[in-house]
């Protein structure tokens, strides 16, 4: 588990933009429960997520088309959260950090870590854009 103090700044570069936290099992099930499409970023600490996954999940924000709603979940802090959104997630592995669109609580788009680590933040927002204006 990472100290509170050391995953603020990486949890508010998120919240600042509008994501909700989750911290709980049920409150991934509650967020999934909802009609309409929502966004899943779990946060990580790693370079990638600083460089390229969290910038990139606020600037796919700038579309026409978004996401009903945006929340994330951070590895290696929210556990119960993290395992529960991977669940939904399925067939795709664990990866962190990792973005998912869920549509009618219904996975419909995936990016897995390989799809982060080493793509510029617009290559994911615009990845993510796609997405939205498919299933938004």
């Amino acid at each position: 588990m990472y100290p509170e103090e050391m995953v603020k700044p990486m949890r508010e570069e998120l919240t600042l933009a509008g994501f909700q936290e989750l911290y709980t099992a049920e409150d991934v099930e509650q967020a999934l429960a909802k009609s309409g499409t929502t966004l899943v970023v779990v946060n990580s600490v790693c370079g990638c997520a600083a460089r390229n996954a969290r910038p990139g999940a606020r600037f796919s924000l700038d579309n026409d088309k978004k996401p009903d709603q945006i929340v994330t979940v951070f590895a290696g802090v929210d556990r119960e959260a993290v395992n529960a959104a991977r669940e939904k997630m399925f067939p795709f592995p664990p990866s962190s950090p990792c973005m998912a669109l869920f549509k009618d609580g219904e996975l419909v788009h995936m990016l897995e870590r390989h799809h982060i680590e080493g793509h510029p933040a617009e290559v994911i927002a615009e990845n993510l854009k796609e997405a939205y204006n498919q299933n938004c």
